[in-house]
């Protein structure tokens, strides 16, 4: 048929030579060039411009042959592009040109989760269900994606060049990190929060904070002095021991019927959802707040004969409405973390895990559990506590150190801390399981750091 020509006006050249170039191609490739193009599918010379004086587009002003500035996605009754991860990144470092290297670990991090996220859904298919046979540092049986997706993280995280050091719920020590360039940061990390749900396909997660580097560490491989590189891996171990009020970002991604990754930069958390189409995290639920006030209470009441009586006296209230609300409570629990603290997230209520009789300081692990999500929450207008302060306030005496955590809306929470300020004033034996330990009283601690043992500290094999 006929071959018709484009409208006038509508390609616009760079310049003169690229322009001649083109016309000495055949009309039918300079066609599909000119099509590609005003696509976006390839980079071209030549690009499709709509101009409109009421669009307020800048390419106007940037390419003055111009006639008519582009339309708006809207004007052209089209859905506008989604927002990924790495796009809204890339806003924040325009934004703040301090935050480039935080580019890079959340960049890391995204393509972690992108694997776990196949390797849970995979699991059952490639036997990576069961036990790998042998235990973690706290002693709890290790899953064999345990394994797997530490590994995964380390790697992904080890390459940035931004890292000094790593610390792991499935690590004894901390991990220094060979490859660091030029390292800034410290990340703390859950790889599979809720693991021992993956046999029966409940949701799990990974959990992790990022802390600014306190003290230098870098290793000086041209000494064999035994105090000097005892020195370095004290100061290597103090960059972990951080409150959670210095993390400078945190998130978790959750694998369900959806994956998805909430991430906070200090101002704010917006949440992204994984496009399998796309192999992209794309954002979904932009401003996250949690409500000043929910319906839903979340704890393992398997445990209530061990509870302290102001927990106990709290949860039989709200299950009787006799609250604050003066409405009775819902129960939901998954027993994963990640899922029960993003369910509070969107919906209110709280999530709690206190301290009992087998757990007598805590069962929740502050620096790579509790802390990153607690700084989620409060960023997302919610509150946390120990029961008495803030769990971001306390300065961890150990990388693994465990605490009682609550968190969820901030009325929910400010009235647990009215029962246990009650119960305290009139029983003084309450006191004892949560003040004995310093660091519950927001109290940086007294070791020395020449003390510290460096054998806390452990190298990358490269």
């Amino acid at each position: 048929g006929r071959r018709s020509s484009p409208r006038r006006g509508s390609v616009v050249p760079y310049d003169t030579a690229r322009r001649k170039a083109m016309r000495r191609r055949p009309r039918s490739e300079w066609l599909v060039v000119v099509i590609a193009a005003s696509s976006g599918l390839v980079h071209s010379p030549y690009r499709r411009i709509r101009c409109s004086s009421s669009s307020g587009s800048r390419r106007a002003e940037t390419w003055p042959a111009c006639r008519a500035s582009a339309s708006s996605a809207e004007e052209r009754g089209r859905p506008p592009a989604p927002k990924t991860l790495s796009r809204f990144m890339l806003d924040e470092t325009l934004r703040d040109e301090t935050k480039r290297d935080l580019e890079a670990l959340i960049a890391s991090v995204q393509m972690a989760c992108k694997t776990i996220s196949l390797l849970v859904q995979r699991a059952g298919l490639e036997s990576m269900t069961g036990l790998h046979g042998e235990t973690n540092v706290q002693g709890e049986e290790q899953k064999k994606l345990d394994v797997i997706t530490n590994e995964v993280l380390k790697d992904a995280l080890r390459f940035t060049g931004r890292l000094g050091v790593v610390a792991s719920e499935e690590e004894a020590n901390p991990l220094l990190v060979d490859e660091a360039l030029d390292s800034k940061y410290v990340a703390v990390f859950d790889p599979l929060d809720g693991s021992s749900n993956i046999d029966a396909n409940i949701a799990t997660g990974t959990i992790f904070g990022i802390f600014r580097q306190t003290e230098e560490c870098r290793l000086d491989y041209h000494t064999d002095d035994r105090d000097v590189l005892d020195a370095y891996a004290t100061r290597c171990l103090l960059n972990t021991l951080q409150p959670g009020e210095s993390l400078v970002a945190a998130g978790y991604c959750v694998y369900s019927s959806s994956t998805v990754l909430v991430l906070t930069l200090g101002d704010g958390v917006h949440g992204f959802t994984l496009d399998p189409r796309l192999d992209e995290f794309v954002l979904s639920h932009p401003n996250m707040r949690v409500p000043t006030r929910g319906t839903v209470y979340s704890v393992n009441e398997a445990n209530e004969p061990k509870w302290d009586d102001a927990f106990r006296a709290y949860v039989a209230d709200l299950k009787r409405g006799r609250g604050q609300t003066g409405k009775p409570y819902s129960a939901r629990y998954v027993g994963s973390m990640v899922a029960d603290v993003h369910r509070t997230i969107l919906y209110g209520g709280l999530w709690g895990y206190p301290v009992d009789a087998k757990h007598p300081q805590g069962k929740i692990r502050l620096l790579y559990e509790a802390a990153p999500c607690s700084f989620i929450i409060e960023q997302a207008g919610g509150k946390s506590s120990t029961g008495f302060d803030s769990v971001l306030s306390i300065h961890p005496s150990s990388v693994h150190q465990r605490v009682p955590v609550f968190l969820g809306s901030a009325d929910d929470v400010a009235e647990l801390e009215s029962y246990y300020a009650n119960h305290l004033a009139t029983n003084s034996t309450l006191a004892s399981p949560l003040s004995s330990d310093p660091p519950l009283r927001s109290t940086p601690s007294s070791t020395p750091p020449s003390s510290l043992p460096s054998s806390n500290v452990t190298a990358f094999a490269r």
